[in-house]
């Protein structure tokens, strides 16, 4: 099996994402990645994907992904149902970090109990 192919679900996803100037490159038996996303949370997706195939030090594959906006963690548009709770649960796997989500949030928000659907919210760096 190619390297490629092994990696395919990683190339997919970025593409999902919209990776800017991807490219991608086979020789050797290793795989190179370059691009950009647009923020940390995305690229610890990539990186988690890419673990979840080749393990915590693959050696299969050399990734470098820039973030254009490393201020951020993410942006996140409140849906229906939702809490900084689960808002903080998805980005951190941590509920009770929805204070650190209502704290870089308080231009807009005057309680953390209080969002609405359609609101886009900054999640903080961990």
């Amino acid at each position: 099996m190619a390297v490629k192919d092994k990696y395919q679900n990683v190339l997919d996803l970025g593409e999902k994402m919209g990776v800017r100037d991807g490219k991608v490159e086979e020789a050797n038996g290793v795989l190179r990645m370059w691009g950009t996303v647009e923020n940390n949370f995305e690229k610890d997706q990539l990186w988690d994907s890419i673990k979840a195939i080749g393990g915590s030090h693959p050696t299969d594959i050399v990734v470098d992904i820039q973030v254009s906006n490393p201020d951020v963690y993410a942006s996140h548009t409140v849906k229906k149902g939702e809490s900084l709770s689960v808002i903080a649960k998805h980005y951190y796997g941590d509920l009770m970090k929805y204070k650190q989500i209502y704290e870089a949030n308080r231009d807009q928000l005057d309680n953390p109990d209080k969002i609405e659907v359609g609101q886009v919210l900054t999640i903080p760096n961990p």
